[in-house]
């Protein structure tokens, strides 16, 4: 039993054949004017018992129906601008969206070395027949080399142009501003400049997160695209994403914070305030990195949170927090008593260059008149080799877990938890920053253990 287009009552776009056990339904949706290339809609539907007429009788009715949706689609489709190719629309999209300077930065880096290389001149109708199939494969790509290669060998060559792979020379600059001829004539060993070679390319695989980073870019886009009426529904949800893998912090114990506490101590009071604060209030480093002395009250013992010191497209800026909201976070004595100790320091570093302490002033800060807050990438290095020092494993960002960690193993409850990590929820806070909370698990076992009822000991216990 076969159709084509023809059925009672005139004839209708589109075909219905028999194909096997199952009927094909093909419907054209023209040609797509960017590239001349014909569009075909199909979709298959099976006979549950083929050669019964009453089963083939239900597929042919079931396969009407599903050619009239296509129809339905390919007309959504034809009404599509498909001359617009998806770099346009990202052209249109991010220099309007409401993103901050530092999302804005990666979004733009995300575009320009994955996205437009691959996805820039595709027609948007194209993108939509076919979003999971070429997306999948797009990420899949990036999960094996971020690179996108082919997986033939081939050398990273470090400069431009016709070169010795093995002597390729990074020229440290000088101070001040040296002309080209003293970039050029001097003596690279006793300069520090340092020669390279070429290296071999190594695969390096993006992360799940990762890709779906750039996921949210592709989807933000089409979902612009739907609002304008480009595109009638957006077909990146239907797009199956690598599996996030969950984050395993590795916050320091109480033992490992107080050899921390005290080698940063012994570096320096500012250096041990910072590593302090951040623990104590669980706060971003760039919060922290962000604080002026107008935002401390030692009097009130709370520190107001309301800025974020990040890197944006131009340079370090200030803005407002990762969730858009301040916060004050109360203090506990020896911590005040840190601040009062550094304000002090401050104090007479200021009134040694003739200078006062002001509200504006940065509580930390590499300048000699406190100018210009830390680099949060510096502290993060800075912290990096202390505990490598120490011989600890952790990160700089895990101090905000081990705030969480301790505050919830000491009963604190989560929404107060919650509001000093400054999270919308608790839920985050339970997500990211309390997954396990290893006290609290053995205090757990211990209560549950003594509601146990009590065992007599066995007989071939007692017999031994």
């Amino acid at each position: 039993m076969v159709t084509t287009g023809s059925i009672e009552g005139g004839r209708q776009r589109g075909s219905i054949r028999r194909h096997r056990d199952s009927f094909q339904v093909r419907v054209s949706a023209g040609k797509d004017p960017a590239t001349g290339e014909r569009i075909v809609l199909t979709e298959s539907v099976s006979i549950e018992k083929p050669g019964n007429e009453r089963s083939e009788r239900a597929a042919l009715k079931e396969a009407e129906k599903v050619r009239t949706r296509l129809q339905h689609e390919a007309d959504s489709l034809k009404v599509a601008r498909t001359r617009s190719t998806f770099g346009a629309l990202l052209d249109q999209w991010l220099p309007q969206a409401e993103i901050d300077p530092t999302t804005r930065m990666n979004y733009e880096w995300m575009i320009r070395d994955h996205i437009r290389p691959v996805l820039g001149d595709l027609p948007l109708v194209l993108l939509m027949r076919d979003a999971p199939e070429r997306l999948e494969k797009f990420y899949a790509d990036l999960r094996r080399c971020r690179q996108r290669c082919d997986g033939k060998p081939f050398v990273e060559h470090r400069v431009d142009g016709k070169h010795e792979c093995r002597v390729v020379v990074k020229h440290r600059r000088r101070a001040g501003r040296p002309t080209a001829d003293e970039l050029v004539n001097h003596d690279c060993v006793s300069t520090g400049c340092e020669v390279v070679e070429c290296q071999p390319h190594v695969c390096k695989p993006y992360s799940a997160s990762s890709i779906r980073s750039i996921h949210g870019v592709i989807s933000g886009a089409l979902s612009a695209a739907v609002r304008w009426k480009r595109i009638p529904y957006n077909p990146a949800p239907s797009v199956r994403l690598p599996t996030k893998r969950k984050s395993q912090p590795r916050p320091p114990s109480s033992q490992e914070m107080a050899r921390i506490i005290e080698a940063a101590h012994e570096v320096s009071l500012e250096w041990g305030t910072y590593v302090w604060l951040s623990a104590v209030t669980g706060a971003r480093r760039g919060e922290v990195a962000a604080l002026q002395w107008e935002d401390v009250d030692l009097d009130a013992a709370v520190v107001t949170l309301d800025e974020n010191y990040v890197r944006g497209p131009d340079g370090m800026i200030l803005k407002d927090t990762k969730t858009h909201q301040g916060r004050r976070v109360s203090l506990d004595p020896e911590t005040v008593r840190l601040l009062e100790q550094l304000r002090a320091a401050t104090i007479r570093q200021l009134s040694s260059l003739g200078l006062a302490l002001r509200g504006g002033t940065w509580v930390f800060s590499a300048q000699p008149d406190f100018s210009k807050p830390r680099d949060p990438s510096s502290l993060t290095r800075r912290y990096g080799r202390l505990v490598a020092k120490l011989g600890v494993k952790t990160q700089l960002k895990e101090l905000r877990h081990y705030s969480a960690t301790q505050l919830l193993t000491a009963g604190v409850d989560l929404r107060t938890v919650a509001g000093r990590l400054g999270h919308g929820d608790g839920s985050t806070t339970l997500r990211h920053y309390a997954a396990w909370v290893g006290a609290a698990d053995k205090a757990a076992a211990e209560t549950i253990g003594s509601t146990m009822p009590k065992l007599r000991p066995s007989r071939s216990t007692s017999d031994d």
